[in-house]
């Protein structure tokens, strides 16, 4: 394994603050694993949910496997992160706050060879907080192109 895995949702940073970030395991199918590691997996209309006490990662396309017979999985089915207790119960107090929620932001493949999402506690930016990101990010380009 020499190529690196690692899958961002860019549209997190500008459209959320991120708070906190924790890394959890996911429960996948055979087929989502290998289509993980063709790198065919989007995260930018994904989003963490509680049901019945576990952590579940909605709306993250996962494509279907090329090589997938019938066993091939549903591309954008209900994943659940694998957590400790304590981890959760950390979490849930934490997300009952109001305006916050989880936003994934990384999905990658570790040293065991194991698929991990990295998810943030996250709150919503308004219209004018996009505007003072954008604006920084311009100021910090033109900067960059003066010193040379």
């Amino acid at each position: 394994m020499d190529k690196q895995i690692k899958i961002r949702n860019k549209k997190a940073s500008f459209e959320y603050f991120l708070v906190e970030r924790f890394v959890a395991g996911i429960q996948l199918l055979g087929t989502e694993i290998k289509s993980i590691r063709t790198g065919k997996v989007s995260l930018a209309e994904a989003y963490c949910s509680f049901k019945n006490g576990e952590l579940f990662v909605n709306n993250m396309h996962i494509a279907e496997y090329q090589f997938g017979t019938y066993n091939n999985h549903e591309p954008k089915r209900d994943r659940k992160l694998l957590l400790t207790k304590k981890e959760l119960k950390k979490i849930t107090i934490k997300v009952k706050e109001k305006g916050f929620t989880l936003i994934p932001t990384v999905l990658f493949i570790n040293e065991k060879g194991l698929a991990k999402l990295e998810f943030a506690l996250a709150k919503g930016k308004k219209l004018y907080d996009k505007r003072d990101s954008i604006k920084t990010k311009d100021t910090a380009r033109d900067m960059e192109r003066r010193t040379f």
